[in-house]
């Protein structure tokens, strides 16, 4: 007997007839010699295809593949129809300088009143120090940069003797350090500062080339055969403002994974619960954030990589439209479902380090035709005024579908503030195809990192990453051509669904994560780990922003019972980002209440290192 046919039904059925289905990767949790003995296996040539193929059958990859009949045209790239009008916002030239458009975003914000903020009262409510902040320091001469990289480096130095060791970065040099402070403390002297990050600590995942680091992605090897000559254009950008940057963090192998291991550096710890992953793959940059050593950081997003640890350390992440940002300088640089994005404090940095660094490159210009950038106006009544018109959608199932309450409570209790506050009105949506959405893009992100790191695994080198990489990487291995058009052809057939549900509200809310930050194994700090149920969980809701290129932002909105932070995504239209910046910034400053220190944190703008 043949094999049984599905053909899935044409994109213009009845999409409230959905169903959902909550979705559990099925794959083993191993550590240490189980671990070591899984990827023996799955390496070997024979017995090595036959796990891979039960593993794939299990979670239904093979029968929506290659037993089902897609009847869409595949769809390589995101491909966006018009962009709709944004209410209260400023257009931005991409073309234009990094330090303008910087300092055009600084008159979108709120009035700075610096009464507010240096007040020493021990019973004042945390708050991190913002941008702004370290720029008022500076200019009233209450500190310099140079003052304030002492403090970073006594800080770095302190963090790296924790035991077990959690390094933030992989590459770090304090002369280098010392050196851009110092000449961004003269800027500050003669009064010709460049920008408003002069003088702002980022940090730069690893693998972004910042010069003269080199990019290692987490690996061990990576670094010996591609030289680092020159910043990436992100980085370049803002060191055209002035910016300090730091170093580069830690991150998970190669970005294979959701979790932030990382058994070559040492796993970063969650600032908030040492003894909790970060999430990843952008793990060192959420935690060099959380825990107050930098204002922002820069980190990847091919799945949730800046949103899910964003979210686990209590910190904003902003994912944009894809293209909207140049890859150029990364290493996984042709991609057709990562950017590369800030994660911040706070939102009103994330819109000052944003303005900085987007600009497509000239390529995607021609393919994609990108909108003019925008920013929302939060510097007058208007822009709260204006929230009201908002509608934001809400697919109540799969909004539900975590693993503690206390995650979705606190995220409803947002939307009814938001209703009650600004007069958002909510909308009950249904989203089709879930699980379809995930076998696309696993087949997506897979087939393209395995394209980009397929002529660097010779020679012996596959055996020099990490057992977790090796499994990813011997299951994206079994796609084949024909996968990878049929995941081409799933997205557009995803796209027509969600343009359809965004002809109805302007943002889509969901929990960033399902879970709080999940618990480190002891085993998987010397060995690594595998458990796809988990980094499939972390994913739930973040897929549909990468596979489809639309822009998302996660947002601090509270801490479970544990003091765990947990993050709320706002998912907008194509290059709608001014959108989710201003919801995200009324949640922040109206619905999201106190912060909350962590465990791990160093005032460095005012020399208190805890």
């Amino acid at each position: 007997m043949g094999k049984k046919l599905v053909k899935l039904p044409a994109t213009e059925v009845d999409m409230t007839a959905a169903k959902y289905t909550p979705q559990r990767v099925q794959a083993p949790h191993l550590t240490g010699f189980w671990l070591k003995l899984f990827v023996m296996l799955i390496e070997a040539p024979i017995i090595g295809s036959m796990i891979l193929i039960l593993v794939k059958n299990k979670n239904r990859i093979t029968k929506m593949l290659k037993n089902t009949v897609i009847p869409e045209t595949p769809m390589f790239i995101p491909e966006f129809p018009p962009k709709e009008s944004e209410p209260g916002v400023f257009c931005l030239e991409e073309d234009g300088k990094p330090e303008e458009r910087v300092e055009f975003a600084l008159q979108c914000l709120p009035d700075y009143n610096p009464a507010c903020i240096w007040i020493n009262d021990p019973t004042t409510p945390f708050r991190y120090w913002k941008i702004r902040d370290y720029t008022y320091a500076y200019k009233s001469k209450l500190t310099t940069p140079s003052q304030v990289a002492e403090h970073f480096i006594l800080a770095i130095e302190e963090s790296n003797n924790k035991n077990p060791l959690a390094p933030l970065l992989i590459s770090y040099d304090p002369d280098e350090v010392r050196r851009q402070a110092a000449a961004s403390t003269q800027r500050f002297k003669e009064g010709s500062e460049l920008s408003i990050l002069d003088g702002i600590f980022i940090a730069v995942k690893d693998d972004i080339d910042c010069y003269p680091y080199p990019s290692k992605g987490g690996a061990t090897w990576f670094h010996e055969l591609r030289q680092v000559k020159k910043d990436a254009v992100c980085v370049s950008r803002l060191r055209n403002c002035g910016a300090v940057m730091v170093g580069k963090t830690n991150m998970h192998e190669l970005a294979l994974g959701t979790t932030g291991n990382n058994a070559n550096f040492g796993t970063t710890r969650n600032p908030h619960a040492p003894d909790r992953y970060t999430g990843g793959s952008s793990s060192g940059s959420a935690a060099i954030v959380a825990c107050g050593l930098c204002s922002a950081a820069l980190g990847t997003d091919g799945g949730g990589s800046v949103r899910i640890p964003s979210s686990l350390c209590g910190v904003v992440g902003l994912k944009t439209t894809y293209g909207r940002t140049d890859m150029k300088g990364l290493l996984y640089h042709s991609g057709t479902v990562a950017i590369v994005g800030p994660i911040t404090a706070t939102v009103e940095d994330a819109i000052l380090v944003y303005a900085a660094i987007l600009g497509s490159s000239p390529a995607e210009r021609v393919s994609l035709k990108p909108a003019l950038p925008c920013l929302p106006n939060l510097s007058s009544c208007e822009n709260w005024c204006s929230m009201g018109s908002l509608r934001l959608g809400k697919y109540t199932e799969w909004f539900n579908d975590v693993f503690s309450t206390e995650i979705s409570d606190k995220c409803e209790d947002i939307l009814n503030q938001l209703s009650e506050k600004h007069e958002c009105k909510t909308i009950e949506i249904v989203i089709p195809e879930l699980h379809e959405m995930f076998i696309a893009h696993v087949v997506s992100i897979g087939s393209e990192a395995l394209s980009q790191l397929n002529p660097d695994l010779e020679d012996g080198k596959l055996a020099r990453l990490t057992y977790d990489s090796r499994i990813s990487l011997a299951l994206f291995q079994t796609y084949s051509a024909s996968d990878y058009i049929a995941a081409q052809c799933l997205r557009r057939r995803l796209m027509h669904f969600y343009m359809e549900i965004f002809k109805k509200v302007d943002i889509i809310v969901t929990p960033t994560t399902p879970m709080t930050a999940p618990i480190i194994s002891p085993t998987a700090l010397t060995v690594g780990e595998t458990n796809m149920w988990i980094s499939g969980s972390l994913m739930r809701f973040v897929l549909a922003a990468n596979l489809l290129g639309f822009p998302a932002i996660s947002v601090p909105v509270g801490y479970d019972k544990q003091g765990l932070p947990i993050g709320m995504q706002l998912i907008g239209r194509p290059w709608c980002e001014a959108s989710i910046l201003r919801l995200a910034a009324a949640i922040e400053e109206t619905c999201a209440g106190p912060k909350k220190k962590p465990k791990q944190f160093y005032d460095i703008l005012q020399g208190k290192l805890m």
